[in-house]
């Protein structure tokens, strides 16, 4: 690809700063976990995957800063502290808990080796978080590409491409890997307010490889479905509770109900990591709310009248009653259910 998402490199993380795109490329260089956790707060990075990578990545510059303090007591309270203010930083995504989960766990199965020895084991599970993360979504990509076909004109929502991952994407990656094959596909993106990371981002992404792309705003999207021809939709998700309920970008769930007045399937890409098994169902998955600046004001630019009440939920959840199929890594569950996502880990 011709960019890349986040790296490590000289015990450094480097990121697209993605509030930047797409007038600017540039890279932050990250040095401590606090500004790891804040680039995930103020969106430099977002994406559930993306999240996840940047949260191993901060926690291995938190080993890396402990590297030399030889006192076990002391050592296991500042991880701890670096672990609680990660998990701070965006409550929806499940993949932050994942991976520091994943990072916690190699923290304490390497216990007994020293400090210096320990950074170096963290660091090396970031870096397989990030690498398995692209073979992921290469599977996730060729599974769903079967459900596409040359001449579909695809919606999709937000931004689920490689900025939101570790590269290639999610629905974007299925996306992708249908073009791989061949496939004649056009997409239509969503501008996904308020933070418009389908017209800075997926516009930007889809540009970039040469995938015909119309940018529309988000309440054109039912007249788009009724005189556009569009016969699928692709979006990504935050976190799938166990009976198969969505929680995405907000905006998802009204796509949802107009893909099913129209008779179009509605399809999400998210790898398994994504799938929360200890959520019941989508009542239970935490809503982040974001600064009502967000909705009040563009890029610093006052488009609301002072004084009026805000609301600015950043997700939404979408019942897997209106879901046609999920997309993993592992195999594609049609019409999904708690039984079927049960399934997917047990077979």
């Amino acid at each position: 690809m011709s960019f890349y998402t986040i790296a490590f490199k000289n015990n450094r993380v480097l990121m697209l700063d993605q509030r930047r795109l797409p007038q600017d490329e540039i890279y932050l260089v990250l040095r401590t976990p606090e500004q790891v956790a804040r680039a995930i707060e103020q969106m430099a990075i977002r994406g559930a995957p993306a999240i996840g990578i940047a949260a191993g990545f901060g926690l291995a510059l938190a080993g890396l800063e402990l590297s030399k303090v030889s006192d076990h007591s002391e050592w296991w309270e500042k991880f701890g502290q670096a672990l609680r203010r990660m998990a701070r930083t965006r409550p929806t995504a499940v993949n932050l808990f994942w991976a520091i989960n994943r990072m916690n766990h190699q923290a304490i199965i390497s216990r007994d080796l020293s400090s210096s020895e320990r950074a170096k084991l963290l660091v090396r599970e970031a870096q397989n978080i990030l690498a398995e993360d692209i073979a992921t979504n290469k599977k996730m990509g060729k599974n769903g590409a079967k459900l596409l076909h040359s001449g579909d004109v695809i919606l999709t929502h937000c931004n689920a491409g490689a900025l939101a991952t570790g590269g290639y994407g999610t629905a974007l990656g299925v996306i992708r890997a249908a073009k791989e094959q061949g496939k004649k596909i056009q997409v239509f993106a969503d501008e996904t307010r308020p933070f418009l990371q389908g017209a800075r981002l997926t516009a930007w992404e889809l540009k970039k490889d040469r995938i015909p792309v119309t940018l529309i705003s988000d309440n054109m999207a039912g007249w788009a479905m009724r005189n556009r021809k569009i016969n699928k939709i692709i979006v990504g998700a935050d976190r799938i509770a166990r009976n198969g309920d969505t929680a995405n970008k907000i905006g998802t769930y009204s796509l949802a109900v107009l893909a099913r007045h129209h008779g179009i399937p509605f399809y999400v890409a998210a790898p398994l990591s994504t799938i929360d098994r200890a959520c019941p169902g989508g009542e239970k998955i935490p809503i982040e709310e974001r600064s009502l600046e967000e909705i009040f004001s563009i890029r610093g630019k006052r488009i609301a009248p002072r004084g009026v009440c805000g609301w600015n939920p950043a997700f939404d959840v979408t019942p897997a009653g209106l879901i046609s199929a999920i997309i993993t890594e592992k195999s594609v569950i049609k019409n999904p259910n708690r039984t079927k996502i049960r399934n997917l880990f047990t077979e």
